[in-house]
């Protein structure tokens, strides 16, 4: 998890009064004078969260900054962020779903994405159907205005996300995504409702 982290992180760091970003190397591990050494093993639990904190400094701006762009390039295009992540993840699973279903895979409330489906259906992207397990809660899935919207946007924001740069590897990638998971996990039992 270490190269995870350093890979995730490396020479970055995000300062908490200015939210400026601040270029250090060989800083010492939180609450400790040792440098960072030994990537290759697990982190004792002291030093693990304080790199993990940088994880969350990065990551707070990343997520506010990218929400931001998406919610004024899809104000342009006419459907909001909630909207797009109902589409985007039934494109995901690649069937339908309850909205209780997708309100805890995406971790928001069970009314917050009723709302979204509810303005997807008005637009024609999403339909309900009958659910054989459950007479009450229908399966919500993808029509086929909204496949092709949402695969407009994905290959849209594709073309973006090549813009990256910076040599990563798949393994970056791979050890960015482990990291995040874990954070993930951390937090799997906090309730959205």
């Amino acid at each position: 998890m270490t190269i995870q982290l350093s890979l995730f992180c490396e020479g970055v760091r995000w300062g908490v009064e200015d939210n400026e970003p601040v270029t250090e190397t060989n800083e010492p591990v939180a609450g400790t004078s040792e440098p960072v050494t030994g990537v290759d093993e697990p982190l004792p639990p002291e030093a693990l969260a304080g790199r993990l904190s940088e994880v969350f400094a990065v990551l707070g701006p990343l997520y506010r900054r990218t929400t931001r762009a998406l919610e004024l390039k899809e104000r342009k295009e006419g459907f909001p962020v909630g909207v797009r992540a109902v589409l985007e993840l039934l494109r995901m699973a690649g069937r339908p779903m309850t909205v209780p279903q997708m309100g805890r895979t995406l971790a928001l409330s069970r009314q917050f994405v009723q709302r979204m489906v509810n303005e997807a259906a008005g637009r024609d992207l999403v339909e309900a159907i009958p659910n054989p397990a459950h007479q009450r809660s229908s399966l919500i899935r993808l029509t086929d205005t909204g496949r092709t919207a949402i695969d407009v946007l994905v290959a849209r924001e594709s073309a973006l996300l090549k813009q990256a740069g910076g040599e990563l590897t798949a393994a970056d990638v791979d050890s960015c995504v482990r990291v995040l998971t874990q954070l993930l996990a951390l937090f799997e039992d906090v309730d959205v409702n």
